[in-house]
């Protein structure tokens, strides 16, 4: 993939395969032969649309952080690093009937669950026409699947075991999925809605998203213990995945998606990762300060887009498709930017600030084609 000075951690930008990393990479799923048999169903054309899906996530943050460069934003929050967790998560998903709660790091989520890219970036501008009616930055469509989150994380465990009570009760063959970070694993919400989740049996999948601080604190700093035995307090079955190879997550993910279609939910799925930058756009620079430089490079070289690419060329993909799949990626991008900067004048009516968002009678007439 195409590397960017201006806006890809420095760690990024003069990239190489180190050997060992990428024979490790589809060894962590080998090994198992559950997620193997589950990687061997995926033939080329499959994998390449993962690829698109990863290369899509990224290139979106890129865009916002051009925005912030260029004086359009002043900050935004970014998953660079974690688009592994993302893609590979929902694509162990049913999209025509599943439902996610992304965090703001998973845009990914709503790309792939079906909202309009440039959606996502009239979120930040606050234009009367992004998903939200202006209302808030945290973008959502229930229509596609996708319900808006706010700003404390774990409130979204919560609320999506409760959407997995509601398919559990209605008799439906769906999953309820949210992410949650090491950070808002700390937090009453996520312990009520866990706990909840466990003693009804509800169908839902939580990702622990576990990319080593929260906000500006350190994982060692902000909980004792091993957070890998966090599932075990409720009796949860759960998975562990390399948050940083796609497969490793796709493959687990699907484990526990089967475990609730079988009723047998919840699942947690645990995926080790790390932030490549501070929390937002603003505070990079403490990033920096808060991990040994050494951290940053290890992670750095475990690339999730690189390490993917490589073994897609380890499976007969050439240089010139993966480039197609990326030059395409850019142009979807560039023209969702362009076409929400088009909006970014088109701002809400103060009185619209008072209601819900959902007095338009065609609006409810989409949610009414997929009710939660």
């Amino acid at each position: 993939m195409k590397r960017y000075a201006a806006y890809d951690p420095p760690e990024y930008l003069e990239w190489t395969p180190g050997p060992s990393m990428v024979d490790a990479y589809e060894r962590t799923v080998l090994d198992d032969p559950e997620r193997a048999e589950i990687i061997a169903s995926l033939d080329t054309s499959r994998l390449s649309e993962l690829y698109r899906d990863l290369v899509l996530t990224r290139l979106h943050d890129i865009g916002l952080k051009r925005w912030v460069r260029t004086g359009v934003l002043s900050k935004a929050w970014l998953g660079t690093g974690e688009e592994a967790v993302t893609v590979g998560s929902v694509s162990a998903l049913d999209r025509t009937r599943d439902v996610v709660c992304p965090m703001i790091r998973n845009a990914g989520a709503c790309l792939m669950m079906g909202m309009p890219m440039a959606d996502l970036f009239r979120a930040y501008l606050a234009t009367a026409d992004s998903p939200s009616g202006g209302r808030d930055l945290h973008a959502g469509d229930p229509s596609t699947g996708v319900i808006q989150p706010i700003s404390h994380m774990g409130t979204s465990v919560a609320v999506m075991a409760g959407v997995a009570l509601a398919f559990k009760q209605r008799g439906e063959d769906r999953v309820a999925m949210t992410w949650v970070g090491d950070g808002a694993t700390r937090t009453a919400a996520c312990h009520e809605g866990m706990n909840f989740a466990a003693v009804k049996d509800v169908p839902a999948v939580f990702i622990i998203q576990n990319n080593q601080v929260a906000l500006g604190t350190r994982l060692d700093q902000h909980g004792a213990g091993d957070i890998s035995r966090w599932p075990d307090m409720y009796g949860i079955p759960s998975w562990s995945a390399d948050g940083n190879n796609l497969l490793d997550v796709l493959a687990a993910t699907t484990l526990a998606v089967r475990k609730c279609r079988d009723g047998e939910g919840p699942a947690i799925v645990l995926a080790e990762t790390f932030r490549m930058g501070g929390h937002a756009t603003h505070d990079e620079g403490e990033a920096r300060a808060t991990f040994p430089a050494e951290m940053f490079e290890e992670w750095g070289r475990r690339d999730p887009v690189g390490l993917f690419e490589e073994f897609l060329k380890s499976k007969g993909v050439s240089d010139t498709d993966l480039s197609s799949i990326e030059d395409e990626a850019a142009a979807l991008v560039d023209a969702a930017a362009e076409g929400a900067l088009a909006s970014q004048h088109n701002l809400p009516k103060p009185d619209q600030a008072l209601y819900a968002g959902f007095s338009d009678g065609d609006r409810l007439a989409t949610l009414a084609r997929r009710p939660i």
